[in-house]
């Protein structure tokens, strides 16, 4: 505790160093008087509290430049008037400073003259305008062509449509295409009509997933996206890396007589773990190069220049997300992975930045604002897009979203991971497809064949789940893999396990086709990829124009994000430099932009 001095006794560096203390044990400069007085008892209203207004007074001399700022209208320095300062991100904002009445405030406009001219204000900080824009890295948005750094995810079949891309492409954004789940022949339909859309000008991707139960699926579309020149692809649900990423990942790099590396495709690793993060962020393995190369898939210059390059250069951190996810917190899953990349990019020498962009739990203005502020280069959204009228999910789907609070999600199991028990995040709100998916993941574990299962649990699953008898829908799942891939034929004759595992993940995969389609029939069989941002999202939009899933464009909600991301880091600044801004500054209320 430092000794109790008078006011004039007070140097400098004691300023500093009874604002230090008074913060170390949790009081503010305003609550400074608090340990000043208790250092003269009997006089704790006395002269620790006009000690603390010295503190005050002297550490704004300190801070207050030689410029004054003059003006027609009064400083705003609290309440209603803080808030609307904060809300008008695109102006320049002058900290003045009042040392007399103990307080700093904002004001806008006027013109900075000489310290000391009459009637003027001393100020502390002038803050330049500030434009959503730049709320992320700069890098991505030169690395992509982008205005905003702002991304619509890739939700599965389809759902993040051809459209929705489209769109957010002509607002400045990028969109990846969901074809995970789909069939080769409509991903390469897809690919085809973006290219006729955006052409090579205009940002956009598409969806590459890790398939373990479909690896040919896997390389196929990975070839198609290398001879049909899709230039960014979204990476999910990888656990490690597969040739059919790292092919995608090299294919193209060439070295510059200057030295530097030119990589025409971008991987953006989807990423929840550290140890994943690792695979991606290393180069790839020489042995699983260097059988590109001797395959004849990767060239020998580009298997040479994999050796001294990440896979990836862009990282979505998935925290608790729709879909596939760990349900991690994003703060200090983000802290994680950030140490990891400082320790990689220190090791390997990288020129080139590896950008960590943050997803899951966006769909308000402070979650983008506080995704910002952690560092992230970029956000991505996903379960809100589902909502969007750009979305490929059926109106009764987005009618379901709308209506979903934050905790209306629960686990079920992945119809693409079913064997090994992955769970995804789905609606729980109007829908029993989480129970009734888990009771057949259930019966898979419990029994060895689909014959071996006891009756009285057969006709239940067939009467409450399955909507037909067992014969008829492995019926169906054999004309389906027939045609998708026959090798999955013959593993389920020849293995009893693998048949029931198919028989039953028909029921998972078509329950979210009945989602699309908005299958009547089938609704409380629907399977709605969903994660906590759509509660938070509806209530934020509860009462405004965004309310109705009909105003729900993607480019709308991400101009409304981003504009809100942008009122409440002004609000902040606004705070850090010691104005006393209103929980109101930290609330911004949707409105059309578009």
């Amino acid at each position: 505790m430092p000794p109790a001095l008078s006011a004039a006794q007070l140097t400098l560096e004691q300023v500093d160093q009874a604002v230090v203390h008074a913060h170390s044990v949790g009081h503010g400069l305003r609550r400074s008087h608090t340990w000043l007085s208790r250092e003269v008892p009997g006089k704790r209203s006395g002269l620790g509290f006009s000690l603390a207004f010295q503190v005050f007074r002297r550490r704004s001399e300190r801070t207050v430049l030689s410029i004054a700022w003059t003006g027609d209208s009064a400083p705003a320095f609290d309440g209603a008037p803080v808030a609307a300062t904060a809300a008008d991100v695109r102006s320049t904002h002058h900290i003045v400073v009042d040392v007399a009445g103990e307080r700093r405030g904002v004001a806008t406009a006027g013109e900075l003259v000489a310290s000391g001219t009459p009637g003027a204000w001393p100020i502390a900080g002038v803050l330049p305008p500030l434009y959503p824009e730049w709320l992320g890295d700069r890098s991505f948005t030169e690395a992509h062509g982008t205005r905003f750094p702002y991304i619509t995810g890739d939700m599965a079949n389809g759902i993040a449509t051809v459209e929705m891309v489209t769109a957010m492409a002509r607002a400045g954004c990028l969109g990846f295409f969901g074809a995970g789940g789909l069939g080769f022949a409509r991903v390469e339909v897809a690919v085809g009509e973006l290219h006729a859309a955006l052409g090579d000008t205009l940002p956009w991707g598409c969806n590459l997933i890790h398939s373990p139960n479909e690896p040919a699926l896997e390389a196929a579309v990975a070839d198609l996206y290398i001879r049909a020149g899709v230039r960014k692809v979204s990476a999910a649900a990888y656990m490690s890396l597969t040739p059919a990423i790292v092919r995608y990942a090299y294919s193209g790099v060439s070295q510059r007589p200057d030295g530097l590396i030119d990589r025409p495709n971008a991987v953006f690793a989807k990423i929840s773990r550290p140890e994943v993060a690792r695979h991606f962020m290393n180069p790839a393995p020489k042995p699983m190069v260097d059988a590109l190369v001797a395959n004849g898939q990767l060239t020998t210059e580009e298997g040479r220049l994999a050796a001294s390059l990440a896979v990836a250069e862009d990282y979505t951190i998935e925290s608790d997300s729709g879909g596939h996810t760990d349900n991690r917190p994003l703060a200090p899953l983000f802290s994680v992975i950030a140490a990891v990349r400082d320790e990689v990019v220190a090791a390997r020498g990288y020129p080139r930045p590896l950008r960590l962009g943050a997803a899951g739990g966006i769909g308000t203005p402070q979650a983008v604002a506080s995704a910002f502020a952690l560092g992230a280069a970029y956000v991505l959204t996903g379960s809100i897009n589902q909502a969007c009228v750009e979305s490929g999910l059926s109106d009764e789907g987005k009618a379901m979203l709308a209506m979903a609070d934050i905790a209306d999600i629960t686990m079920a199991p992945a119809a693409d991971m079913f064997e090994l028990g992955v769970q995804l995040q789905v609606l729980k709100r109007g829908t029993m497809f989480a129970p009734r998916a888990k009771q057949l993941y259930e019966i898979y574990r419990a029994y060895p064949s689909l014959e071996s299962i006891p009756a009285e649990i057969a006709a239940d699953i067939e009467k409450r789940v399955l909507g037909t008898s067992i014969a008829q829908c492995w019926a169906d799942t054999r004309e389906f893999w027939m045609n998708r891939d026959p090798d999955q034929l013959a593993k389920a004759e020849a293995d009893p396990r693998v048949k029931m595992a198919l028989t039953f993940r028909s029921y998972l995969g078509l329950s979210s086709r009945w989602a699309i389609d908005g299958q009547a029939d089938r609704r409380m069989d629907y399977q709605i990829w969903c994660g906590p941002a759509m509660g938070a999202f509806n209530a934020w939009t509860a009462g405004s124009f965004l309310a109705d899933p009909a105003n729900r464009s993607a480019p709308q909600v991400a101009m409304n994000l981003l504009e809100g991301a942008a009122v409440l880091t002004r609000a902040h600044q606004f705070r850090t430099y010691g104005v006393a801004v209103p929980p109101s500054a930290f609330h911004y209320a949707p409105r059309p932009l578009l």
